[in-house]
Parts: C-alpha cells; structure tokens; sequence
C-alpha cells in the first residue's frame, strides 16, 4: 500500500540563532527545510531547527545548522558543518531528505510493503561527513556539563541502527530486546556497525540484516570519575561501561564543545 503526501504542511517551525549570521539565514533554513515537506507522507508535527556559529580560530567548519523534526510521532534529526551558513543549510536539507526517505520506507514496510534486501538503508560510510568539529578543549578545563537519564528503547539490533541513522547520532544506547542486556551500537569502517553489551550474547541477537559485529568483551565495570579518566587518557569519542552501583549501561561521551555527557539508564 503506498501513502501520498500530506500536501499542504505547515507545521509550527521554531529556529535557534547563535553568534554572528547572515540577516537572511533564518528565512533560507525555514525556506529549504519546509521544501521537502511535500514529499513527507506522515502529518509533520513541529521543526525545530538551530543555527550557530563558533568563533575558535581553530575550528575550519564554524557554521552550524541542527534541525529536529516531528514526523506523526517518529523523530528525524541532522547536524552538519560548514565553512559557510549557506553551504550549512545546504547540507542540512540534503541530509535531513535521507533522514525522511529512511522514514519513509519505515512506515512502507511495517504496512506490509516490505523494502527488498538491497534497498536497506546500511550504507551509512557511503554518505559524506559533514559533522561539526570538537573544540579542542585541553583535558584538564573539561567537565561533566550535561547528565541525560532515560527508559532505555528496548528494541533489536537493526531496530537500533535505524534509530541512530533517523537520529543522526554517533552512537544509541538501548536494551537489546533479545538478550536483555543494556548495549551500545556505533559505526565502524567503512559500512558496518559494532555491538557492545554489558554481557554479551552473540548467539541470542537473532537475525540482523545491518551488517554487524560485535565485542565479545563484557562492558567493563566503573564509575564516572573512572570512565572520566579513560576517555581522556586514549582520546575516546565516547566510553561504554557498566556502573559499578547499578549494573546498568552508562556512556561518557565527548561533545562537541570540548566537555562530556553522560547517558545513565532510568531506574
């Protein structure tokens, strides 16, 4: 069964401006990003997009654009870099349509019209990388600015992949549905991903269409101030472990402003 597009949309739009931008580049993000609305078969429900710009020399990407969207319920994400807001929002558009056509294919096939093995979106190291650069914030002015606790999606491994991919994220953290264990997906080169879990089970994943791999190592056991350490001391972009007070999954993750999150499951 094949749904037409809503024709029409005009969702709420809420944008974000940070730092010096061109008095045009609210209006062009609306503009582009409400393009590719026409083409959405699912009630958009809000958009959220940011635009900033950084002011460290060092940085060779200064221009930001994030966009958030609400499609019927189901989140599509991007976040991209450039050397101009124009070229920002240009690539933000362009990455946010791969986002909406995975989304798409999502509904097709749990309404029955089921995607055909090669059309599966894995090819992820295809796509070009256009993800802002970290401040290279010495490691002993870094901090843990933001703590995020959640119910953890409880959801198979390609169910996983599909989210991070929706999401435009390095890495998701959820309960694998299969094996009950708090785990960690992430990318590997050039195509593949690679499961981490606090015990691992390859045997029980089941079958996973995304091409995978995953570490038969047990997340080690620490607490923050340890995992802390070790990002700093191997320059990690995140570090998956098991708390020693909970037992459950935790990632320390660097952001892109020099400090660290932290992602703790919800009691």
């Amino acid at each position: 069964m094949t749904t037409e597009p809503v024709a029409g949309q005009t969702p709420e739009v809420e944008i974000e401006a940070q730092g010096d931008l061109p008095p045009d580049a609210a209006d062009l993000a609306r503009t582009k990003v409400l393009t590719l609305l026409d083409q959405v078969r699912e009630p958009v429900l809000s958009v959220r997009i940011r635009l900033t710009r950084t002011h460290n020399p060092a940085t060779e990407r200064p221009f930001v654009a994030q966009a958030n969207l609400d499609v019927n319920g189901r989140a599509a994400r991007a976040h991209v870099a450039a050397e101009t807001m124009t070229e920002a929002i240009a690539l933000l558009r362009e990455r946010l349509a791969l986002q909406l056509a995975r989304l798409r294919r999502h509904w097709e096939a749990r309404r029955g019209s089921v995607p055909k093995a090669g059309e599966h979106e894995w090819r992820h190291g295809d796509e070009p990388a256009h993800r802002p650069d970290y401040f290279p914030r010495p490691p002993e002015e870094r901090e843990i600015i933001r703590h995020k606790s959640f119910s953890l999606a409880q959801e198979s491994v390609d169910e996983a992949a599909f989210e991070m991919d929706t999401m435009d994220y390095d890495f998701h953290l959820f309960t694998e549905i299969n094996t009950g264990e708090d785990s960690v997906l992430y990318r590997t080169a050039p195509t593949g991903y690679r499961l981490a879990q606090v015990h691992p089970h390859s045997d029980r994943l089941g079958p996973v269409v995304a091409p995978l791999t995953v570490s038969p190592t047990p997340a080690p056991r620490m607490d923050p101030a340890v995992a802390r350490r070790r990002i700093d001391a191997f320059d990690q972009p995140f570090v998956f472990y098991t708390d020693e007070s909970t037992g459950r999954g935790n990632v320390l993750y660097h952001r892109y402003d020099g400090h660290y999150g932290l992602i703790t499951p919800a009691a």
